[in-house]
């Protein structure tokens, strides 16, 4: 027989509706088989390469996380640095010019498409354009559908966690995640979650994999200057055991075992 015990309540719901861009908070989402609806939606390619545009190779697209997108009656409007707006089917010139690359929009994940990761301890070392060579990572190994994610369709974070990194709230968007959970346990209780369905709200996931941390965190995001504790802290304190690697991480992804509605206050209850 299993026990159900409440290990919290969500206090921040967030979605991505472009890979790599700033997102909005959101007071409810909608999660359905394949994911958060309108999360990580699209993404831009880079035209010389394939490969999918994203900050955790900070030298070439670190210039994303100026931009924020933004869900506006169904659809897609993209904010640009100076502050013009603009759907995202014609963002591709205007982020081309920003980026020095050319890019184009892509609406579903294709089978096998990658993106380019550098090494997160490089980039602390070395600085965002020291020249590296990125390892290549297929997007959405544990995820259904199109969206452009980087594991599993949901991710999750405690309040514990993010407390105990020196970030708190005010810049957790440093590490994207759909659900933020506020819990008096302790920090990185996620890694005990993995394996282990929780409800939130309507909803019922499973916890899948940790979340392992790129040089995104530590990027400026928008206003938001640089800061090299956003992993170097995690380098210390919560390396954990990702598909035979250690790796820093700070918290989980998840499958989607029933849809439904989640909104902010929802109670967290573990299975």
């Amino acid at each position: 027989m299993s026990t159900i015990s409440a290990v919290g309540r969500v206090a921040e719901l967030r979605r991505y509706p472009v890979k790599s861009m700033l997102g909005e908070r959101c007071d409810t989402l909608r999660v359905g088989p394949v994911g958060v609806e309108g999360d990580r939606r699209y993404a831009f390619v880079d035209d010389e390469t394939g490969h999918i545009a994203t900050a955790k190779h900070p030298r070439r697209w670190s210039a994303l996380l100026r931009c924020a997108a933004a869900t506006r009656d169904g659809g897609v409007t993209v904010t640009l640095p100076d502050g013009r707006e603009l759907p995202v089917s014609e963002a591709a010139g205007p982020l081309s010019e920003l980026l020095g690359r050319s890019v184009s929009l892509a609406g579903e994940r294709a089978a096998g498409v990658v993106l380019e990761r550098s090494d997160p301890l490089d980039v602390l070392e070395r600085g965002i354009e020291a020249a590296s060579d990125p390892v290549l990572l297929e997007l959405g190994q544990g995820a259904p559908g199109g969206a452009f994610v980087d594991h599993s369709p949901v991710h999750v974070i405690t309040t514990a966690t993010l407390d105990a990194i020196g970030v708190g709230l005010g810049e957790a968007l440093r590490y994207r995640p759909n659900i933020i959970v506020e819990t008096a346990q302790s920090p990185f209780i996620e890694n005990d979650w993995l394996g282990t369905e929780f409800s939130v709200g309507g909803v019922v996931l499973r916890g899948t994999l940790p979340t392992p941390r790129c040089a995104v965190p530590t990027l400026r995001h928008g206003d938001t200057e640089r800061s090299p504790d956003a992993v170097r802290y995690l380098l210390e304190h919560n390396r954990v055991d990702v598909l035979g690697v250690p790796l820093p991480c700070a918290g989980m992804y998840a499958e989607v075992v029933s849809v439904g509605l989640i909104s902010v206050g929802d109670e967290v209850r573990l299975r």
